[in-house]
């Protein structure tokens, strides 16, 4: 048995192979270029809101409460801000031990 002939077979099969993989390569390409092009026509269409842009951006005063967003935001910030974690000396400590990596066979 001869695994490694070269027949005429096998340049048939290669090249069908290869033309396959081009062929659905530009056919994938232009399925996502399509639906993009869907999508994007789809938003055009969508009218914007009517509210006025500075809605959100006005102060908080004392008597509002946060809502739920807002305080885990908040809190986020407080913690990030106020560094709660521990604190770990800086310095690396290595200690040489014996492990099996270390026998030379």
């Amino acid at each position: 048995m001869v695994f490694l002939a070269v027949t005429s077979q096998t340049w048939l099969v290669t090249c069908l192979g290869f033309a396959l993989v081009l062929v659905l390569l530009f056919v994938f390409v232009y399925i996502m270029k399509g639906l993009g092009w869907i999508m994007q026509a789809q938003t055009k269409t969508t009218k914007p809101s009517d509210k006025p842009a500075d809605v959100n951006n006005k102060p908080m005063t004392a008597t509002q409460a946060p809502s739920g967003d807002e305080a885990a935001v908040a809190y986020a910030l407080h913690l990030y801000y106020n560094s709660l974690h521990d604190m770990e000396s800086p310095r690396l400590t290595v200690r040489n031990h014996a492990t099996a990596w270390h026998i030379i066979q």
